[in-house]
């Protein structure tokens, strides 16, 4: 529970985030845009306030943090309160599911991967996008975790880190994209979305089950 108090006590420090960095966050919906289906029936894992769901057309998530939920709710998202590694759906039951940085924030990230497996369709997909460890952002971020009202408790992954769990749990037919090739502070326009990983600070990888 200590991972969703920040987002409980700092929704509106989480809002400003995606403000300052407006760019960054435009660049991050790209990447997204690019591996996410166009079609079917699909939901947010660790939807928050609903900043990549709604301009994404997914009307419903899962968030365990009351307070996120609300603002979500407000963008016109079906919010059901759980967890990723307890999903409030049926087996086989979606066509793709995505979760945004969230995988930095479940207590058992094998567990939330085995639910995701679970609950996707055969055929069906999951669209991970987080920061990777080993990028430019992901070590400024990890060397500066206890400065971070929400990083604290974080436990961030590299592309090869996740792409081994993703194996391990039976997911296939790997896409990878990425983006955010500055500093934070230094992108003052939306970055492009290269294919693969390694140079940009925010991968996404879309698996097949």
């Amino acid at each position: 529970m200590t991972k969703i108090e920040p987002f409980e006590k700092h929704h509106d420090r989480y809002e400003s985030w995606f403000e300052r960095n407006r760019y960054a966050y435009l660049s991050e919906l790209e990447a997204v845009k690019r591996l996410l289906p166009k079609e079917g029936k699909g939901a947010e894992i660790g939807v928050g306030t609903g900043r990549f769901a709604a301009p994404m057309g997914i009307k419903l998530g899962v968030e365990p943090s009351k307070a996120m939920a609300e603002i979500a709710r407000k963008r016109g998202i079906e919010v059901i309160e759980g967890t990723a590694e307890s999903l409030p759906f049926e087996d086989n039951s979606m066509d793709y599911l995505l979760m945004v940085t969230t995988i930095c924030f479940v207590d058992d990230p094998e567990k939330a991967l085995k639910e995701a497996y679970r609950v996707l369709k055969p055929g069906g997909a999951l669209i991970i996008g987080f920061v990777d460890r080993n990028s430019p952002i992901g070590k400024f971020y990890e060397e500066h975790k206890d400065e971070s009202v929400f990083y604290k408790e974080a436990r961030f992954f590299s592309t090869e880190e996740l792409l081994e769990l993703l194996k391990k749990v039976g997911f296939r037919e790997f896409e990878i994209v990425q983006t955010l090739f500055h500093r934070l502070d230094e992108i003052k326009s939306v970055e492009p979305v290269k294919p693969g990983h390694g140079e940009g600070s925010f991968v996404v990888i879309k698996a097949v089950k």
